[in-house]
């Protein structure tokens, strides 16, 4: 489990991570969506049907456990997401110094 984290965000700080974590997820879902289609058009079979199902269920899963915008975990999922290319360290500029930090140093972890 994550630790909580007592990160105060300014108002601009708010709006920057807001952005950042709407990109993320806009990207992460256009790359499913595509991959749904793709997985669909490739079914022949009932069994191809449950596994597509099985691959929805995971995806949702994961997506509503990362995509969690509360602001004690936020560094965490700003770390998690860079780490897995959904978003990019130069998108979260005007953030606090020591917070980018933060999740540059997670991402390596």
């Amino acid at each position: 489990m994550m630790q909580e984290s007592d990160t105060e965000w300014s108002t601009t700080e708010q709006k920057i991570a807001q952005e950042a974590f709407e990109k993320a997820y806009k990207r992460e879902t256009s790359a499913l969506i595509k991959a749904i289609r793709e997985k669909a058009s490739e079914i022949t079979e009932l069994d191809d049907m449950w596994q597509l199902h099985d691959f929805l269920s995971a995806r949702r899963h994961d997506l509503d456990g990362k995509y969690d915008y509360s602001y004690s975990v936020l560094i965490f999922i700003f770390s998690r997401l860079v780490k897995e290319g959904w978003l990019h360290l130069d998108e979260l500029k005007g953030l606090d110094t020591g917070k980018v930090t933060k999740i540059a140093a997670l991402t390596r972890m």
